[in-house]
């Protein structure tokens, strides 16, 4: 699926979109051909053509706004809410004690016993991400790393070497 956040767009980016559409409708109205029409809006051509066969078949209400395509999620929006809170409690209050991290497959079976859905990997990333969850990467160190010793070799040091 190339979109899979309902095509790339929030409601008011499906709104605004379906206003240009409702404003090429009243150019063909007006009998404004889809070239100039494509001109005038800085949409693509094919677009163009494509909402004046629409509109030609339906009218203008063909042209509306049908909603993010594809199916419903049915992981419902108060089990985000509850999905939230258990993540915030962390792996180990789920029995995962052997380290400290989620990944997609343990917050799936979490909610897999919870509510018996299981969603896919990629389907529980968008729903994720849709929660404003991002992905976390840990920082790696050397265990023998010394700040105090790197910020006094940078203070005194450095300018010394430091080319001009």
């Amino acid at each position: 699926m190339r979109y899979p956040d309902s095509g790339g767009q929030t409601p008011a980016e499906r709104a605004r979109r379906e206003r240009v559409r409702f404003e090429a409708a009243k150019m063909f109205e007006q009998g404004i051909r889809p070239p100039e029409v494509a001109e005038r809006l800085r949409i693509s051509r094919k677009s163009a053509y494509a909402w004046h066969r629409r509109w030609a078949s339906g009218g203008t209400e063909a042209l509306r706004s049908k909603g993010p395509s594809g199916r419903p999620s049915r992981i419902r929006p108060e089990w985000r809410a509850w999905l939230e809170t258990e993540l915030e409690r962390g792996p180990a209050a789920h029995g995962w004690t052997e380290d400290q991290r989620w990944t997609l497959a343990r917050i799936s079976t979490v909610l897999a016993r919870h509510f018996h859905v299981s969603p896919s990997v990629p389907q529980m990333w968008r729903i994720l991400h849709q929660m404003g969850w991002t992905a976390q990467i840990p920082q790696h160190r050397a265990a023998e790393r010394d700040d105090e010793a790197a910020a006094t070799w940078i203070k005194k040091t450095w300018p010394r070497v430091k080319r001009p």
